[in-house]
């Protein structure tokens, strides 16, 4: 290369023209890359694939006994777990838009070494992932601003709660899967909660504080005023930006939102006056007024719902992937539920000591 350059240079400008050309590529490969315009999805390895069963040798048996279970299974394949069928789709979203939209991270606490069989099960489940974090046992919660995550997916009580608290991204608590949850095709479907997930939970705690005719009341009188964003509100207005992004119009978009919530009338405007303000358009709302949410969801077809209350969760993570938004510390919700979220950590550690 020297050589032909050297020699270039005797033709006068066509020396600087190829020169010029080089650079351009030197500088464009130095360039960080920019996400801003992209949905960046970080999630764990447990919440990718079923690694529970792996869980329990950890849990019996230890890091060492883990370790060489691994390593004696690396080339034997990871089943789904409960956010595989959202990855896939999201990442399925790619080849229908002009330019990538979605990028997904997996986020391991395991080790390199142990990480193999993650590594083989992605390439082989065809999922196209190119970034990964593993960090060998610590937290993953320290990484988010470093890979830009939009959306962070764990099985992990304590990297969720510093995510959420850190407000650095929306972050969930991913349930078990739903035993016969099958995606009826390849539009993703992302049905959240109201209050505490994309809004703030100043009128939640209303609602628990003063009932539901002070509830009501205020919200009616308020309604031309937007509501406080919550945690899952700057993934709502990525992902409805996303939507402009792909071919059809927006109402036959392969991207689908909802919003779930126990809201009824009169307090239900508010809520449409808000995404209005912020510029995004919702597919569908459904303002149940205490029914039970299960069933609407199951017909929705979810990839997955985000809400923050187990009386909810309990029963929808039966039908469609769910995840559980906790309230962030200095939440007014977060003392009155901190018992339990206490309670529910130390069940969980018990059973699923890391989030592998």
């Amino acid at each position: 290369m020297s050589d032909w350059l050297l020699k270039s240079w005797c033709y006068g400008d066509y020396c600087l023209v190829f020169t010029g050309v080089f650079q351009n590529i030197k500088n464009t490969l130095q360039m960080p890359l920019d996400l801003s315009n992209i949905l960046v999805v970080g999630v764990s390895s447990r919440a990718l694939f079923d690694l529970e069963k792996e869980n329990e040798i950890f849990d019996k048996e230890g890091i060492s006994g883990y370790r060489k279970y691994q390593l004696e299974h690396e080339d034997e394949l990871l089943q789904p777990g409960t956010a595989f069928h959202l990855v896939q789709s999201l990442l399925h979203l790619n080849t229908n838009a002009m330019s990538q939209i979605v990028e997904v991270v997996v986020m391991s606490r395991n080790s390199p070494e142990t990480g193999v069989r993650i590594m083989n099960s992605v390439r082989q489940h065809r999922l196209d992932i190119t970034r990964m974090a593993f960090s060998g046992g610590g937290p993953l919660a320290p990484y988010i601003d470093a890979f830009d995550i939009d959306l962070f997916l764990s099985k992990d009580v304590k990297d969720v709660q510093a995510v959420i608290d850190s407000k650095s991204c929306a972050a969930a608590y991913i349930y078990a899967p739903p035993k016969e949850f099958k995606p009826l095709n390849n539009c993703v479907k992302i049905a959240f909660d109201a209050d505490a997930v994309l809004f703030s939970d100043e009128s939640e705690h209303r609602y628990k504080t003063q009932g539901i005719e002070e509830f009501h009341k205020y919200e009616q009188e308020h309604e031309d005023e937007a509501l406080g964003e919550g945690p899952f509100a700057k993934l709502l207005i990525k992902l409805s930006k996303i939507q402009e992004e792909l071919p059809t119009a927006v109402e036959l978009s392969p991207l689908r939102l909802a919003i779930v919530t126990a809201r009824n009338a009169p307090s239900h405007m508010r809520v449409i006056k808000t995404l209005r303000k912020w510029g995004v358009y919702v597919d569908e709302a459904y303002f149940l007024g205490g029914l039970a949410k299960d069933k609407v969801l199951k017909a929705f077809g979810a990839h997955i719902f985000f809400d923050d209350q187990e009386v909810h969760l309990a029963e929808s993570s039966k039908v469609v992937p769910s995840g559980r938004v906790p309230y962030a510390f200095d939440s007014p919700l977060f003392k009155s539920n901190l018992k339990g979220i206490k309670l529910e950590a130390v069940k969980v550690q018990k059973i699923q000591p890391k989030d592998y």
